[in-house]
């Protein structure tokens, strides 16, 4: 999808590439606020439930995120194969599709799961045991998650997707660690505040 959404692919189906990825930035964030909020109402209702203090819930956010980064590395992350449907690039304006992409994407569970980051803020919007914590937290994970496109402003040809594709190929491991590093940095984080 990512490939979709550049400024050679919008001007091919006449689009504007700056109204398409604005409204896929926004329809991501509002899917991660909508998840979030759902999360964070859940994890309320569970902490009202359990009496779980917050230290409890910090120590529970360390393990989820430290088994999703252990799961990430054997290669055993659960996840579906779902993708957007591209029919809808021919089908609707850019700015619906790229409202109805970056919702579905901005919910981290709608498309393919490519990473456990998807299930750790998931886990932080539970565990803060709050709508309102549980929003913002998928408001940032939507709106960083839906700005994606952002990167592929520059293709204005052919070439350059070509040369857009071989920097991701390239940019495939180091992200992959920097992730698991700050995943890390996350779980650390969390179990030292809960001490």
């Amino acid at each position: 999808m990512l490939a979709s959404i550049t400024p050679l692919g919008e001007r091919s189906r006449r689009q504007r590439w700056s109204v398409t990825v604005t409204s896929h930035v926004v329809g991501s964030a509002a899917g991660g606020v909508a998840a979030g909020a759902a999360l964070g109402t859940v994890g309320w209702a569970l902490a009202r439930l359990t009496g779980a203090a917050g230290d409890e819930r910090l120590v529970a956010l360390a393990v989820v995120v430290s088994i999703g980064v252990a799961l990430d590395a054997a290669g055993k992350l659960p996840t579906s194969r779902r993708q957007v449907n591209e029919l809808w690039l021919h089908r609707y304006r850019g700015w619906v599709y790229g409202l109805g992409f970056g919702a579905q994407l901005g919910t981290g569970v709608a498309t393919t799961i490519a990473t456990s980051a998807v299930y750790a803020a998931g886990a932080a919007a539970v565990l803060s045991a709050s709508p309102a914590w549980g929003a913002a937290i998928g408001a940032v994970f939507g709106a960083v998650r839906g700005a994606a496109p952002l990167t592929a402003g520059r293709i204005h040809s052919p070439p350059d997707l070509a040369r857009f594709h071989a920097r991701l190929g390239a940019l495939d491991r180091p992200s992959r660690v920097a992730t698991a590093t700050v995943l890390l940095a996350l779980a650390a984080t969390a179990s030292a505040l809960a001490a």
